[in-house]
């Protein structure tokens, strides 16, 4: 398929839900942590590490390793690329965009895309499991264990962590049952449950669906386009035609 057809149904469409994975933040020099190169690859106790279970049973050498792998203090430094600019100029009168993204970075917001739903959180705030107050990452790096002003308990990251459930995806299958279009950029669709939004997408009879990675993943036969090619490059391509 051609981007000439795929611009064709990104002008049809009246809402569009738009999933997003690492990929789409590479470019920003935010690491893939499961590519090849990714920070995953590096040490594989590091999910273990940024678990739940460890979190609970010891919340300060957790916050170390936490910073240090999260590159929390290079995070304010990192700024949207083309590719969150063209999903947010997606938007307009007449087109409904959500955007249901796998990154913890807050750069779709950045990018002021009007509706995003952080499936697996955000490093930019963090909260007390006892009173429930939430706190920045400004006020979450003053220290290097970071605890509640209020009741004292160290705080819990806003990402989530290995062995949390999710509980956002009840919500991203309510925007996606709204969608006429799904395109899925930059991801590899092999984390669970965020890798089933494209099967439920399916299931609804209606939805259009288009695939943009940078390499095939085992799920290229569920979308009706699909291109292997650099984020950048094909938001160039769509730019162009739209």
């Amino acid at each position: 398929m051609s981007y000439e057809s795929a611009a064709r149904r990104i002008k049809r469409a009246e809402r569009i839900v738009v999933l997003t994975g690492a990929g789409v933040s590479t470019a920003s020099g935010i690491p893939d942590f499961r590519s090849s190169e990714g920070l995953w690859t590096e040490d594989h106790a590091r999910e273990y590490y940024m678990s739940n279970d460890y979190f609970q049973k010891h919340p300060d050498d957790f916050w170390k390793k936490y910073k240090a792998i999260f590159r929390l203090k290079l995070l304010q430094e990192y700024r949207p690329n083309n590719v969150h600019q063209f999903i947010h100029e997606l938007e307009s009168d007449r087109r409904n965009v959500s955007v249901i993204t796998q990154n913890v970075d807050g750069l779709h917001q950045l990018a002021v895309s009007s509706s995003v739903l952080e499936y697996h959180g955000s490093l930019n705030h963090s909260f007390c499991q006892d009173c429930g107050r939430s706190y920045p990452l400004e006020s979450v790096m003053e220290t290097m264990v970071p605890v509640c002003r209020n009741c004292g308990t160290t705080l819990k990251p806003g990402v989530m962590l290995f062995g949390d459930l999710i509980t956002a995806h009840d919500e991203a299958e309510w925007i996606i049952k709204e969608a006429d279009l799904l395109l899925v950029m930059g991801t590899s669709l092999q984390v669970t449950p965020f890798c089933l939004l494209p099967y439920y997408a399916g299931e609804q009879g209606r939805t259009s669906s288009i695939l943009i990675n940078n390499e095939p993943t085992d799920k290229d036969d569920l979308f009706d386009i699909v291109f292997h090619d650099d984020l950048s490059y094909a938001v160039q391509q769509l730019q162009e035609l739209l």
